[in-house]
């Protein structure tokens, strides 16, 4: 009878196969849930907004609204940022400084004094350099444009100063806003919701005095890749001394070719290209790329050039295939396990990533200001190269088994393809090491023998 009571071997196995596809199947979810926004070489970076309650009004407050761009090499470049969020009441912007909102919405119903913006929903934008002082606050008027922290954390910060309305308001009945959206200039950021924190302390101009803020709320924004674009933005091509092949990135990278559709790409050699590219009529942050069989906007290519007795150097090339997108402040980043013994660097900037402690093997590049800090579009100008000096460790380095090409190349943040590992350029097979070896043998006897 006890037997008949037990589930047979056969359900019990069902039963436990069943369980862990349903707990393989949740932890899927949930890494991806959660990860879709990591980026393990910046693993705390993040676009903080700080809204900072500067003083009550009798219908309202004024706030000073801050971005501090705290990704180490993601940044925002022309035409810059636009912040957006739902009002909690039916609250107004009677006045800004430093930003302006991109539509007014409807103030029909204010007989005098009308508002900057009477929208529910309203999208602020960054001011022009050149604004005039008195419409000016710090940190404001760069037409959006955000460096990365590494790079300068000076010029990483944007601000503006918003007049809110909305009768009644005080300390106790005021409400955070809600939904904000943070566009760069396209979409790839999510924002989490607005928190009340320890209040902003501020320091006057001479140094000499510290205030506080009456309320601060803080709201974190984090980039996605996968929501940013539906397709990659840059590929990687490699190349060695020892090897005559040259891997060049994987076709249809970014893309495939429409041939039925003829502004899907560009020919260089097109006689009516100008026309072309000036009169596509899109938007400047969609790309127009030359023909290519990996369809990228960005190629980067890593040439092992030479090898030395106690170092070997690499010349990186990165080409702009756009037509419609100029780089400025771009930058790159390189993960590769000798960087901790970079040696020298030839006309590009350098800093070393260290996300995790103890561990130097990701480096980020970038251009000389006023050099080569600027990437032109697509065209006999469209590229910029730099050649860089590593020392070897005789424990570590090796030619073999395509070791001395990079794990990782990122381009102005986003995560370049690269091509498949068996595909890399080999070193030669053993006996053409032998045939070689006794080949510069029999040359150096040679070359003793008629010295002598």
């Amino acid at each position: 009878m006890e037997s008949t009571m037990l589930p047979s071997i056969g359900s019990i196995a069902s039963r436990g196969a069943a369980c862990t596809v349903l707990l393989m199947i949740l932890l899927s979810c949930y890494t991806f849930n959660s990860t879709e926004a990591y980026d393990a070489l910046d693993p705390t970076g993040n676009i903080t907004i700080k809204w900072d309650v500067i003083s009550w009004t009798p219908d309202g407050y004024v706030a000073v609204v801050t971005m501090y761009n705290f990704q180490q090499y993601r940044h925002i470049q022309a035409p810059g940022w636009s912040l957006g969020w739902t009002w909690a009441k039916k609250e107004v912007i009677w006045n800004m400084m430093g930003g302006q909102t991109t539509e007014q919405g409807d103030c029909s119903k204010f007989k005098a004094g009308i508002p900057h913006c009477c929208k529910k929903d309203p999208t602020v934008v960054d001011l022009l350099p050149g604004t005039p002082y008195n419409q000016q606050i710090a940190n404001c008027c760069k037409a959006g444009v955000l460096n990365s922290w590494a790079q300068d954390p000076s010029t990483a910060v944007s601000s503006f100063q918003i007049s809110v309305g909305s009768a009644g308001t005080t300390n106790r009945t005021v409400k955070l806003p809600k939904n904000f959206t943070l566009k760069a200039p396209g979409p790839g950021y999510t924002c989490g919701p607005a928190k009340i924190v320890k209040p902003t302390t501020f320091i006057t101009n001479d140094k000499r005095r510290i205030t506080q803020a009456m309320m601060t709320w803080n709201i974190t924004c984090t980039y996605s890749q996968f929501l940013a674009q539906k397709t990659p933005s840059c590929c990687v091509s490699l190349s060695s001394f020892y090897n005559e092949t040259i891997v060049n990135c994987p076709t249809c990278t970014c893309g495939c070719q429409n041939r039925t559709e003829p502004g899907s790409c560009v020919n260089p050699d097109s006689p009516h290209l100008a026309s072309v590219v000036s009169s596509s009529g899109k938007a400047i942050n969609t790309p127009l790329v030359q023909c290519t069989s990996h369809m990228c906007p960005i190629r980067v290519h890593w040439h092992v050039k030479v090898n030395y007795k106690e170092y070997w150097r690499i010349k990186i090339t990165i080409t702009n295939f756009n037509y419609r997108m100029n780089y400025s402040q771009w930058n790159l980043v390189v993960q590769h396990p000798n960087f901790d013994n970079l040696t020298q660097l030839f006309s590009f900037q350098y800093k070393p990533l260290t996300p995790y402690e103890g561990l130097n093997d990701t480096g980020m590049l970038w251009g000389v200001k006023f050099y080569n800090d600027f990437l032109s579009s697509a065209g006999p100008l469209g590229n910029v190269q730099s050649e860089l000096l590593f020392r070897k460790d005789k424990s570590t380095f090796t030619f073999d088994k395509g070791w001395a090409f990079p794990r990782r190349i990122y381009f102005n943040g986003d995560n370049c393809v690269m091509p498949p590992p068996d595909a890399y350029p080999w070193l030669p097979n053993a006996s053409s090491k032998l045939v070689f070896s006794l080949l510069s043998t029999v040359i150096a006897i040679s070359t003793s023998l008629l010295i002598y």
